[in-house]
């Protein structure tokens, strides 16, 4: 399928999208600072990855992106238009599929896409839409009648319909099973490809490092790194870990520093109870920390090795990991 019509590509000098010193914070007793002084850059054409847990912000901040929420602070720049000025032309450009779609459960999916489709002077044919994700056998079906899942497709498929330079897509894969998650994944890249510029928010580290060109991790508001997923998870300082638990008697604290000395342990730290080293040679590092442990009478009762992912970054940088199940009623 081609993407529609369009006229001569943006010049890649200006950011997709540009923003400097964003604050946001709600009303309450006391007040909730859900974005605290962020900036980051997004260029022309990559698929930018917005990571954190639950109540980080990503959310608040993707809203501001999307025109839908003022900020109380801060420059926001997108596709060199700002929305207090150019709110209609930006909204001629850009895509949005959010964490939550109401839609009307008495169209048709169809219908749906179609009616999405009249807010766009260019586009795609509403079923080439409904292929990308995977529904057009549920073309004729009304929304109200089709699982929760589908729905899901459906705002993801009003999204990408009038095939905009810029398209936002908040959490698309959650709860989503695996062939429907290839789908999307495969319609990020195929848009990537044609030149749109996307920005994913997601929880699955698989998902964020396959599609992202480029990362920015958000904690508390701001954003705490930022770079491609190799960059970020070569700040580990390996890209193998060696997780090793054990206890001796009543001790299950393995000395750290002691594991932290060994040959070509880069970078030691603890999830838990759990001793987790950083390394570029397991081979090495596996048989000194068995022969150190059990010199100093420790029983291993855990020993993996595994490849460093965006989650173990985030470990590193906050002592919580992304994956964390939400702790609040909704994410600021």
């Amino acid at each position: 399928m081609a993407a529609a019509d369009r006229d001569a590509p943006p010049s890649t000098a200006t950011p997709a999208i540009q923003v400097e010193g964003l604050v946001k914070t709600y009303p309450g007793r006391p007040p909730v600072e859900a974005v605290r002084g962020l900036s980051l850059t997004v260029r022309r054409g990559e698929c930018f990855g917005m990571l954190g847990p639950n109540g980080a912000g990503k959310t608040t901040t993707i809203e501001i992106l999307e025109g839908l929420l003022s900020a109380d602070a801060g420059t926001v720049n997108v596709l060199g238009r700002n929305w207090q000025r150019d709110a209609a032309e930006l909204r001629e450009r850009i895509g949005v599929s959010l964490q939550e779609t109401r839609l009307s459960e008495k169209l048709t999916l169809l219908e749906t896409v179609r009616l999405f489709r009249s807010f766009y002077r260019r586009g795609i044919d509403p079923l080439d839409a409904l292929e990308l994700v995977g529904l057009v056998p549920k073309a004729h079906a009304r929304v109200g009648k089709v699982s929760g899942g589908q729905r899901q497709r459906l705002a993801v498929a009003t999204a990408v319909v009038g095939w905009p330079e810029l398209v936002f897509l908040d959490e698309p894969t959650a709860g989503l099973d695996p062939h429907s998650r290839r789908q999307i994944w495969a319609l990020v890249e195929a848009m990537r490809a044609a030149g749109t510029t996307v920005v994913l928010t997601t929880h699955y580290m698989d998902e964020a490092e396959r599609l992202c060109d480029r990362l920015a991790i958000v904690d508390s508001g701001t954003v705490i790194a930022e770079g491609t997923p190799e960059q970020l998870i070569a700040t580990l300082g390996g890209g193998t870990l060696v997780e090793v638990a054990g206890h001796s008697g009543g001790e299950h604290v393995l000395p750290l520093e002691t594991l932290a000395a060994l040959p070509a342990v880069e970078q030691a730290s603890r999830d838990g109870e759990t001793a987790v080293l950083a390394t570029t040679s397991p081979h090495e590092v596996l048989p000194a920390v068995v022969s150190t442990l059990t010199a100093a009478g420790f029983e291993l009762t855990r020993l993996v090795t595994r490849e460093a992912s965006l989650d173990d970054v985030f470990v590193r940088l906050s002592g919580r990991h992304l994956s964390e199940k939400r702790r609040l009623e909704g994410e600021a």
